[in-house]
């Protein structure tokens, strides 16, 4: 694993920031098959063993969940639209509606699976926003606890994870079982 420090940003404290190099990400971002692009968020009807291969909690008609293979946190989820589409004003007004239910409902399972403190919860559209898929849109929902950011990504440019995915996985997937986008 290569370091390297990032010079000339605007921001003081990018300065002494070190860039941890992971290639082996690019398998996620940026997977091709014979047909082109191939989407982590698009697929047709999958069996058990295939969402839990793909990390998939729940697929509705209209939008999914999913854990993020590369977290920020444990419970770290994706909540993106089945139609592949970059952006939030190409939705539909029916997308829109099961989306935002799924963020809601998501969020609701993370606190009671998790009991955070608070959670981040948004998208960045765009690669200049930081989007690793920027033609599939999609919400990032991650847990956060007071004291999360110790000295690890603050000293040691890395993130402590205290719970492996397929556990994350386990832990989650029977809350995910149905999401009722009745509103209450």
């Amino acid at each position: 694993m290569a370091r390297q420090t990032p010079r000339g940003s605007a921001r003081p404290e990018a300065a002494t920031r070190a860039l941890l190099w992971a290639p082996w990400r690019s398998a996620y971002v940026g997977r091709t098959h014979a047909g082109g692009l191939s989407c982590i968020f698009c697929f047709g009807r999958i069996g058990a063993e295939a969402r839990r291969r793909r990390l998939v909690l729940y697929a509705g008609r209209l939008a999914l969940v999913m854990l993020n293979r590369y977290p920020y946190s444990n419970g770290h989820l994706m909540v993106a639209p089945r139609r592949h589409v970059a952006s939030i004003e190409l939705l539909t007004h029916e997308e829109l509606i099961e989306l935002s239910e799924f963020v809601a409902r998501s969020v609701q399972r993370l606190r009671e699976t998790y009991r955070p403190d608070g959670l981040n919860v948004g998208l960045n559209l765009g690669r200049a926003a930081g989007a690793g898929i920027a033609d599939h849109m999609h919400w990032h929902l991650v847990p956060r606890w007071e004291g999360d950011n110790n000295f690890m990504p603050v000293i040691g440019a890395t993130r402590v994870l205290p719970q492996y995915l397929t556990e994350t996985y386990a832990l989650l997937e029977p809350h995910f079982k149905t999401i009722d986008t009745a509103v209450p």
